[in-house]
């Protein structure tokens, strides 16, 4: 296995991430609501990957819904992937998940996964990183599976984006920001992030795993997309037509 990339959170940053994020549970909630909405035609026995596991959020949201799926969630941060270990535990789910600290190539090719899921992950990858991120994501899901893709997107030239600009300041000071912190927001989006374009990003992810990407939520800044894979027919068929 390959080396996880650093950890950036200490046990104690870990241990607040769900407070500190508690006041965004309108926009996850929704955000979750309509993924379930998406899976609901899956296989009762889905395998379930969740890349960037986090805490356990993303799993804790589709376990109840969809009682016989089983879980693998890749988490690069051991000090996340603890607190979530514990999350699951107090929810009774944790024989039905396996935690892995690592990153998606860590993961062996087979078996294949029903659904896979990276919910505000993507945007901590870098440009030339990010296809084949996608690629390694989708590669790992059976014929007719769903990419579930959520990230941080926006076009940060366009016109448009000083508006939405203040409109993510406001998310941010619900989440305890400070006037310096705020005023850093610019910045963060531009550099300690990599922020795409929603163009960029259906680009990148069509181009990735051969899927056609349909974006189906928009939470200011927040969008989301969902992606099957093709059948090996389907794809024979679309080679044909070109």
């Amino acid at each position: 296995m390959s080396a996880p990339p650093t950890d950036f959170f200490t046990e104690g940053l870990a241990r607040k991430y769900d407070e500190r994020n508690s006041r965004l549970a309108p926009i996850s909630d929704g955000l979750h609501f309509l993924t379930r909405l998406i899976l609901e035609d899956r296989p009762e026995n889905s395998r379930v990957l969740c890349v960037g596991v986090g805490t356990g959020a993303d799993i804790l949201a589709l376990a109840e819904a969809f009682p016989g799926w089983t879980f693998v969630g890749v988490e690069p941060s051991l000090s996340m992937l603890n607190v979530c270990r514990e999350r699951m535990a107090r929810a009774g789910v944790l024989d039905r998940c396996e935690l892995i600290h690592g990153v998606v190539d860590d993961l062996p090719p087979e078996p294949k996964f029903d659904v896979a899921t990276a919910l505000l992950v993507a945007h901590f990858v870098k440009r030339e990183q990010r296809a084949n991120f996608y690629a390694g994501i989708i590669d790992r899901l059976r014929e007719g599976g769903c990419f579930i893709n959520a990230e941080i997107s926006f076009d940060l030239d366009s016109a448009a984006f000083p508006s939405m600009l203040r409109n993510w300041q406001s998310i941010q000071r619900l989440m305890g920001g400070t006037e310096e912190s705020l005023r850093a927001v610019p910045q963060q989006l531009r550099e300690a992030l990599t922020v795409l374009s929603p163009d960029e990003v259906e680009k990148l992810m069509g181009d990735a795993g051969g899927v056609t990407p349909v974006r189906f939520f928009q939470a200011f800044l927040i969008a989301g997309w969902y992606a099957l894979k093709q059948t090996a027919r389907s794809n024979a068929a679309s080679i044909r037509s070109r």
